[in-house]
């Protein structure tokens, strides 16, 4: 498989060693600005490849693409996570603005970046309306990583979004000292909460359960090595999102997804509570502990 990564951050990164770590696939990868990277090429060398994996943060998709696609016929795997902010576009409503869904895939599943790149085993899942081009990436993954496939994108995508967002709380409930059943119930309910949210958009039940998201909720929710969990530790902390995400030096999607989330809750009258106040705390200044109680009414 000829395959170039879209995007040089951790994840990136983290994808191009699992990718290159097959020796069966020929790996390149590029970003915007150029990096000391084994295989490192220019963006045009990348886009000529006919299978190319996009890890950019979910609400610069749009504007790359109008900015730097040119369709040539290529597959593209989807390694980012996130609703769009502004819109409230689900990223695979973006693409196919353009190129047809039977060339796009989905990447989700439990998979830290620092773990991937030290070839630590996990499984994926790869969706995607082509269950041929779901089996290629997925049957390129290393040996490392078990790959599944499945058919059901917009489970994949919500799951893999919102998850982020729950993953703020529980950030927020861990600094906040409340303990591992306090964690615990907020996942599960983060879960009924995510499946509600899903079912809206007619995504699958079966997909909240899976690795796209249960494993990836669970995993996500309770690491200081999520970004999002980080965000959830200092809101808890009292210190203000600009400072949370100077320290952090890299993207939360948990933060632009819970807007769109808001959003799209407000418009439709969805009943998402956890979201709601995580969004309270994000935009609002909400106090965590005030969340928490009214959560608990």
């Amino acid at each position: 498989m000829k395959l170039a990564i879209i995007g040089a951050g951790k994840w990136g990164q983290a994808l191009y060693h699992a990718y290159a770590s097959n020796k069966d696939n020929d790996v390149v990868i590029t970003s915007r600005t150029p990096k000391d990277i084994e295989n490192f090429v220019t963006l045009d060398e990348a886009l000529s490849r006919e299978y190319l994996i996009v890890a950019l943060p979910a609400q610069i998709v749009r504007s790359w693409l109008q900015e730097h696609f040119v369709d040539k016929g290529q597959k593209i795997l989807v390694a980012a996570k996130g609703i769009e902010t502004a819109t409230g576009a689900f990223l695979n409503e973006i693409y196919k603005e353009f190129l047809p869904l039977k060339r796009l895939a989905f990447l989700s599943g439990p998979s830290f970046a620092a773990e991937v790149k030290a070839s630590l085993p996990t499984a994926l899942v790869i969706s995607s309306k082509s269950k041929l081009l779901a089996n290629q990436y997925a049957t390129a993954l290393p040996k490392y990583i078990k790959g599944y496939v499945d058919k059901d994108v917009i489970g994949a995508e919500v799951a893999g979004a919102y998850k982020n967002v729950i993953a703020i709380a529980s950030g927020v409930c861990d600094g906040l000292g409340l303990g591992n059943n306090a964690r615990a119930a907020l996942i599960s309910r983060g879960l009924v909460e995510m499946s509600r949210f899903g079912k809206f958009f007619g995504a699958k039940n079966k997909t909240f359960l899976s690795l796209g998201g249960a494993g990836d909720l669970f995993l996500t929710a309770s690491s200081t090595l999520s970004r999002n969990y980080r965000v959830g530790l200092g809101l808890s902390r009292g210190k203000k999102l600009e400072e949370i995400l100077e320290e952090l030096g890299e993207v939360a999607e948990g933060v632009g997804t819970a807007r769109a989330i808001e959003n799209i809750a407000t418009q439709n009258a969805l009943y998402l509570p956890i979201a709601h106040e995580v969004y309270l705390m994000l935009d609002q200044n909400k106090d965590p502990l005030k969340s928490v109680q009214d959560l608990l009414k």
